[in-house]
């Protein structure tokens, strides 16, 4: 029997020698027909099309696993640096109750930061027209406000009724995508939301102690987080498309300009001057206290704006109220709950 190898034909361009048979009708039908399979085994060896595809999707995936552990990563420092400025600042009242003043410290810290690596060309500012430098304008003047009633409020309440308080901030977040961008979630997340926020309730049971104006206060403060937070995500993924260090720069002069004129209003100059001058709290001690307090400020701010871009209005409030109950947990430690009364 003669053998006829058609991968060995293709490289020597015909059969051995030895054994080259005369050519014949048949065996030119036959040839012809191994010769037609010899070019559809080189077709089949040559990539297709999907193997292509395949490798897009693929780069396409790693992509979006990167893009989710970065999410992730975010979220935590958010979740760590919220969670220790929360109590960090509670201590700072306890000595300096001016919470304009706070503000202010940490808008200018937020103006500083963004100067310095801004002229190390860590990012670039873009020209904005008139309409949209109005809308940053409204935006910082509900940053400082939101800042502002949350300092306050936590100054006329405890910890766990100021956490449970601002644990509503999901609804609020429901609420305004609901009616200002008609936008619905599925009815598993609205089931999911209701352990999350009676969950801080739980666990805060028997410990409130509020006014009646640090109750509307906090509520208030609750509802502006949510506001803020949709906000943030919007000018970063809306036609703005904002970065957070952008945000952040153009922000945080109007906030301090706010802070302080508010804090002159309030009186808070004043007792601010009194408490650090003539009964001399303001040592080198406190000095470093009001650094550190400053600098975290400013990290957060900046993964606060960068995990909402990632991550969403909605999950960013959500992680809010996790940090809530370790708040309380964390507060029962260091203030023992009586210290916390204003």
């Amino acid at each position: 029997m003669v053998s006829f190898d058609i991968f060995s034909y293709g490289r020597s361009g015909g059969l051995p020698p030895a054994e080259s048979p005369t050519p014949t009708p048949a065996n030119t039908a036959r040839n012809s027909i191994d010769l037609s399979g010899c070019g559809k085994l080189e077709t089949i060896c040559e990539p297709p099309d999907e193997f292509e595809e395949v490798a897009t999707f693929r780069r396409g995936d790693a992509a979006a696993v990167e893009s989710s552990i970065a999410k992730w990563i975010y979220l935590f420092l958010y979740f760590a640096l919220n969670l220790g400025l929360t109590i960090y600042n509670k201590a700072v009242m306890d000595t300096f109750p001016q919470p304009y003043m706070l503000t202010a410290l940490h808008a200018a810290f937020g103006c500083l930061g963004c100067t310095f690596l801004n002229r190390r060309g860590y990012y670039a500012m873009r020209h904005l027209s008139r309409e949209e430098t109005v809308v940053l304008v409204f935006f910082s003047m509900l940053y400082t406000l939101n800042i502002s009633i949350s300092n306050v409020s936590l100054n006329l309440v405890t910890i766990p009724f100021h956490q449970v308080v601002r644990a509503t901030s999901p609804i609020f977040t429901v609420l305004i995508y609901a009616l200002c961008y008609h936008k619905t979630y599925s009815l598993s997340t609205y089931v999911s939301l209701a352990p999350v926020i009676a969950g801080v309730g739980f666990a805060t049971y028997g410990d409130y102690y509020c006014t009646a104006l640090g109750f509307f206060s906090t509520l208030l403060g609750s509802f502006l987080a949510a506001l803020k937070t949709v906000i943030t995500n919007r000018l970063q993924t809306g036609p703005l498309q904002l970065s957070a260090f952008e945000i952040l720069h153009l922000m945080s002069p109007l906030a301090l300009s706010q802070s302080l004129a508010y804090a002159y209003l309030s009186g808070e100059f004043a007792a601010f001057g009194r408490l650090a001058f003539v009964e001399g709290r303001l040592n080198i001690t406190m000095l470093n206290v009001l650094l550190v307090n400053g600098l975290m400020a400013f990290a957060l701010n900046v993964t606060s704006f960068t995990a909402n871009k990632k991550a969403g209005a909605l999950t960013m409030t959500v992680a809010a109220n996790i940090k809530q109950v370790l708040t309380i947990v964390l507060s029962i430690v260091f203030f023992q709950l009586d210290g916390l009364k204003a």
